[in-house]
């Protein structure tokens, strides 16, 4: 019986040291309490499979009254932004190729003349290396097209929940981009690399300065003849070699297992690989400069791996995020080489293609550099 008491009381004493610990850890409590509102935000409000703010375009060759109508149709029912006219179909398909609009709707001259036939038809261009979002917005174009009567006033709202007849009065003939059949296993084997490498960099480079710390030598590296910059890069170079061997990793397996090979050029997708890398790499530099221990840089890194995820647009697309919420994604650089990646992967891009998302995550890493410097600098006390 004393044995269990004494047994207890150790406990109860590990305890209540452990419990102190934590209640005076301010980095610890302040991310355990933010973590689950950030995560109600993101589940509750941002991440929906439900096509808003819809990027499109429309190519009218009609400039008829039905086809006005089928436009403002469209817009109305809320799930669209005002669409970008078109001049000719060579331009529309080069803004649904570089991923400025999901989709572009084409309405051919014939269409009033086709109305009175009894055969109406337009043309819809989808993106489809996001299936599940190619599908809703196809779907809904569809609807509201079928409910629309040539001859009669456009209905007074439109409910994507009711039940039209599959043929309506105009027949809409979708068309299916960079993914024709429409296979989930594309999108998310295009955006692997992304995944990986986030995943790595930001769990692996968290702990570069922590270490130091933790052992007593933080200072006295500062106090080495080289500069704080320097001492980032020598620490960075390592993770770089490992980075781009996942990177080929996910290039050439999915080739080989599933023939998924990229149609554009390796060459920019490895140059577009630097920057993120870095720019990845430095965000774990920069939160082990800013905590103590490396449970905290642990915690924090993962803080940090979800909402890149989520927001990126790796996941669900961007474009369907509310604003605001939509621009916080611009600052992690997963969102920009997830663009460079499914351009080169999916749309047969080349290094003009993806020189925007390049030049923004090099700007994502200066950035970070600036901070991390800001940090490391030497301080007495």
């Amino acid at each position: 019986m004393s044995r269990l008491r004494e047994f207890w009381s150790n406990v109860r004493a590990i305890v209540y040291k452990e419990a102190t610990v934590i209640r005076h850890d301010r980095a610890f409590l302040s991310v355990v309490l933010i973590q689950p509102w950030i995560m109600l935000l993101v589940f509750g409000v941002i991440v929906s499979n439900e096509p808003a703010d819809v990027p499109w375009a429309v190519f009218d060759q009609s400039q008829s009254a039905l086809s006005r109508r089928l436009v403002e149709q469209i817009q109305a029912s809320g799930y669209f932004v005002p669409p970008v006219r078109e001049t000719s179909y060579e331009q529309a398909r080069h803004r649904l190729r570089d991923g400025e609009v999901l989709a572009v709707m084409v309405i051919p001259s014939s269409l009033a003349r086709d109305a009175e036939r009894g055969n109406p038809r337009v043309q819809l261009l989808l993106d489809g290396s996001d299936p599940l979002s190619a599908a809703r917005v196809g779907g809904y174009i569809t609807r509201i097209a079928a409910a629309i009567e040539p001859r009669l006033e456009a209905p007074a709202s439109f409910d994507p929940e009711r039940p039209v007849r599959a043929a309506g009065p105009i027949d809409v003939r979708q068309r299916f981009w960079f993914n024709p059949t429409l296979d989930d296993r594309r999108f998310f084997l295009a955006a692997l690399a992304g995944f990986l490498l986030t995943n790595l960099c930001l769990s692996v480079s968290c702990l570069a300065l922590v270490g130091e710390r933790e052992s007593g030598t933080y200072e006295q590296m500062l106090a080495l003849p080289t500069r704080p910059i320097e001492i980032v890069l020598g620490k960075l170079i390592p993770f770089v070699v490992i980075c781009y061997g996942l990177l080929l990793f996910s290039l050439v397996m999915p080739g080989l297992l599933f023939g998924f090979w990229p149609r554009g050029s390796w060459l920019a997708l490895f140059l577009a690989t630097l920057p993120f890398v870095l720019g990845s790499l430095a965000i774990g530099v920069f939160v082990s400069t800013i905590v103590r221990t490396s449970a905290q840089a642990v915690f924090i890194s993962v803080f940090f791996i979800l909402p890149s995820f989520v927001l990126s647009g790796v996941m669900m697309p961007y474009q369907f995020m509310p604003h605001g919420i939509r621009e916080i994604g611009g600052f992690f650089p997963l969102r920009w080489y997830q663009i460079a990646l499914r351009r080169v992967i999916e749309r047969g891009a080349g290094f003009v293609d993806i020189a925007v998302p390049t030049l923004m995550l090099c700007a994502i890493f200066t950035g970070l550099l600036a901070l991390i410097h800001w940090r490391m600098k030497p301080r007495l006390g």
